[in-house]
């Protein structure tokens, strides 16, 4: 097992102690509230300075996924938290099937609402709950860790490297320990948090925009998103239907009330309903233009333009 010491924290540009918020304690409300902002400022960049390494993995993973793979989110505490919370938020956006896009904490479900802490010290931990889903060459598996020194994620990595899938690095020190189990890393330098290793912070907040660009991007690479946007919206609630029928109303150049009534002619699917209007087609025609395309939007349209 392997373990942090007091030694390789002074190495962490996540542990080091920030001298722009030297005081924080003792300055007013407004004045806390606005270092903590001006360290926020920060996060954009250092993720922008990441994008290639971001395009790269969106494209590697993008053309697992064409050929059957998931996208595997693996991390503890912060970090895996805010893999799940990205992964639960795929299926309604993009209408992808829930086990495409998968979440793991170290700990399991308590885990996303009290802390578990140590469950994130065993390496052989994050191999298990990888071999459980049973993952091979196809999965992309991006293992989230901001000190990049967590042995549970490390552990993970490890494990999906050897079984063949594709494995990805989120972390926030560069050149820690967990790039050393990934194909690939992606690094935005936060630096030292506002207040000294509470990486949910800055770390978390850099991670959060990573993981976005990471399934957005997959997700646009699938022809999940047409134009910009959600066409494989699923209507599960009075504002997801609405918000649908607004979208077809202004990409179909048509009033609300027909745009409803053509959501309800499509069964309440708006990838239909869309592919309906553009491509004048009738229901039938439609879904059978969306299965072909594996539910690709303007890949069924124009298919039906041809």
């Amino acid at each position: 097992m392997e373990e942090t010491s007091s030694n390789d924290l002074k190495l962490l540009s996540t542990e080091e102690r920030n001298p722009r918020t030297r005081g924080i304690d003792t300055v007013s409300t407004l004045e806390l509230v606005r270092l903590i902002n001006a360290e926020d400022k920060r996060v954009a960049s250092a993720v922008e300075q990441e994008a290639p390494r971001i395009a790269d993995a969106i494209d590697r993973i993008a053309e697992r996924m064409k050929e059957g793979g998931r996208l595997i989110y693996i991390g503890a505490g912060t970090s895996g938290r805010l893999g799940v919370l990205d992964a639960s938020e795929c299926s309604p956006t993009f209408g992808v099937a829930p086990d495409r896009v998968v979440g793991i904490i170290a700990g399991g479900y308590d885990a996303l609402y009290k802390a578990v802490e140590s469950c994130e010290d065993i390496p052989e931990r994050g191999a298990a709950d990888l071999r459980e889903l049973g993952v091979d060459r196809l999965d992309s598996v991006v293992g989230i860790a901001a000190s990049g020194r967590t042995p549970y994620t490390i552990g993970a990595g490890t494990y999906a490297r050897e079984e063949g899938a594709g494995t990805i690095a989120l972390t926030c020190n560069p050149g820690s320990s967990i790039t050393e189990a990934a194909e690939m890393t992606i690094a935005p330098a936060t630096g030292p948090e506002a207040i000294s290793g509470s990486t949910r912070m800055k770390a978390g907040t850099a991670q959060k925009m990573a993981l976005n660009l990471l399934s957005t991007g997959v997700m646009i690479r699938l022809g999940l998103v047409y134009d910009n946007l959600m066409s494989n919206l699923q209507l599960k609630n009075a504002k997801l239907r609405r918000r649908a029928a607004l979208i077809l109303a202004a990409e179909g150049e048509m009033s609300l009330v027909d745009a409803e009534q053509l959501l309800e002619a499509a069964q309440s699917d708006l990838r239909t309903a869309m592919v309906m209007r553009k491509a004048g087609v009738s229901f039938e025609q439609a879904i059978k233009a969306l299965q072909a395309s594996h539910y690709a939007v303007r890949a069924a349209i124009q298919s039906l333009q041809g």
